[in-house]
């Protein structure tokens, strides 16, 4: 998809039109009206005057030109409720219909778009990436696809005092779509493909056309290593596992850098503690947190951004194989503490213990791990919003910022001394379920994953609620790439000056 931002209109009946109106906004007054047609004007006011289009928040609808092109009238709400989340959704919506109505090229009022507090560029590139989101559809399994029908320009018209801000927006809104997109098809692919191996490879790739160092660890160099944790849960699998390194410089020699550690569960049967049949469908997208430090490194590397930033991820399949984990093993880490294992269920947090561990190799400044960990986080937060654990305040504070302003929204969960207890082991040094499990569960795995962090600040990521797509996102089914945003956006704040 191409998006670029214009300060001159086209006058052509064959370009299709977005004509945004806010509830009670006059039908002439918007800056595309005088570009249309009379019968076009005329077919517009009868809309309004019959109150077939009323401006509803959600509310389009398609009229004809004279030409080839069409017209979208599309409703924001009432005025005084337009926020950025708005803009996202109807961002995206346009992108649908425009796909429905097999329509190419669009040209939308920018301007129509403003967030009271939003400066153009941050507009310009979230409209951007949600249309890039939009555009997405994973279809490459189908045996006689039907032809996919993608949207191929927008044209955001701004006033010409804004254009430079409104590009430099779209420009950066077309990277992190694509990289979100990144993200949504390695997750997307089953799991009997993707495999650790696949996993790391990809990364390997990534690494290659954006410019980024990957190093990947074999079983040999984890024994070595002493990675306990990770080679543990692995031992079910006919599938090795790989560690996954990832090094992007950008920064100054003498700059701390940040650690990303995304879990890479390419497919989680439970183990031994066997996953019901209906919740096991899902679960090649337990890898999704890689993919999210997969696809962020990628999309940092092609911004070019003034960071240090590493990327983790142990990649392993969870199965439960002859050789597999037991609950009951006492399993020991690269930190040296034993895992006592309750559950071979909650074997994400057991594999992330190896990573954190390792994090601390590269003196890092803030230490973000991502993971689709629990089922409690969702209970918790619903399907909109991943779970945010940290003991520090101001990271919680300058996290949950860039959750809102990125579109990857977070919300706290408490990590107070009281739960510490939760996971302290009978026979080993840590539990890897919480002793009143299930109730505080996102909880717990978080304070696990504490016993295995080092001085550096930390934050837990618990994407799990917004894994996958759901209805009224206006975004193509399957995997969401939720936490791409959020990475890239944390790493432009803290260094991008």
């Amino acid at each position: 998809m191409k998006i670029s931002a214009i300060t001159k209109l086209s006058r052509k009946a064959s370009d299709s039109l977005v004509l945004a109106y806010f509830a009670k906004e006059k039908f002439s007054s918007h800056l595309f009206f005088k570009l249309l047609k009379n019968s076009e004007k005329r077919l517009v006011e009868q809309y309004f005057k019959n109150n077939n289009f009323s401006a509803k928040q959600n509310e389009v609808k398609v009229l004809p030109r004279v030409g080839q092109g069409k017209i979208l009238l599309v409703g924001l709400g009432e005025r005084a409720k337009w926020n950025l989340r708005r803009a996202v959704l109807v961002a995206r919506q346009i992108v649908v219909v425009a796909k429905a109505e097999k329509i190419l090229q669009l040209s939308l009022p920018f301007d129509n778009f403003v967030v009271v507090g939003v400066t153009d560029e941050r507009l310009g590139q979230t409209v951007a990436e949600n249309a890039v989101m939009a555009n997405y559809e994973f279809t490459q399994y189908r045996t006689k696809p039907e032809k996919v029908f993608s949207v191929s320009s927008i044209n955001f018209f701004t006033l010409a005092k804004s254009y430079q801000a409104v590009q430099k927006g779209t420009e950066v809104g077309l990277i992190m779509g694509e990289q979100v997109n990144l993200a949504r098809d390695l997750g997307n692919i089953p799991g009997g493909e993707m495999t650790p191996k696949l996993l790391a490879e990809k990364a390997r790739q990534a690494g290659k056309q954006n410019k980024f160092k990957v190093r990947i660890l074999g079983v040999a160099e984890m024994k070595r290593l002493k990675m306990g944790a990770i080679l543990g849960v692995a031992k079910g699998s006919a599938e090795q596992p790989r560690f996954i390194i990832m090094e992007y410089n950008g920064g100054k020699k003498s700059q701390r850098p940040l650690v990303f550690v995304g879990k890479g569960v390419t497919f989680d049967t439970g183990g031994l503690n066997l996953k019901p049949g209906k919740n096991m469908n899902d679960m090649h997208l337990d890898m999704l947190g890689g993919a999210a430090v997969i696809a962020a490194l990628s999309a940092i590397a092609k911004l070019k951004l003034p960071a240090n930033v590493v990327g983790l991820v142990p990649a392993v399949e969870n199965m439960p194989g002859n050789a597999g984990y037991r609950p009951g093993d006492l399993l020991r880490s690269m930190s040296g503490k034993t895992i006592e294992i309750q559950n071979t269920d909650a074997e994400g947090r057991v594999i992330l213990a190896d990573a954190l561990t390792y994090a601390e190799r590269f003196n890092p400044e803030v230490v973000l791990d991502i993971a689709t960990l629990t089922g409690a986080c969702m209970v918790a937060l619903g399907l909109q919003a991943s779970g945010l654990m940290t003991t520090s305040s101001s990271l919680q504070a300058e996290l949950m910022a860039v959750g809102e302003s990125s579109g990857d929204y977070v919300w706290p969960l408490p990590m107070w001394e009281e739960y510490e207890d939760e996971v302290k082991g009978t026979f080993g040094d840590v539990q890897n379920d919480g002793k009143n499990s299930p109730y505080g569960g996102a909880i717990a795995g978080a304070m696990f994953l504490k016993q295995f962090v080092g001085k550096a600040l930390w934050a837990h990521l618990d994407i799990a609620g917004p894994m996958k797509t759901f209805d009224g996102q206006f975004l193509a089914k399957g995997a969401s790439g939720v936490g791409v945003r959020l990475l890239v956006e944390f790493a432009r704040k803290k260094f991008d000056k």
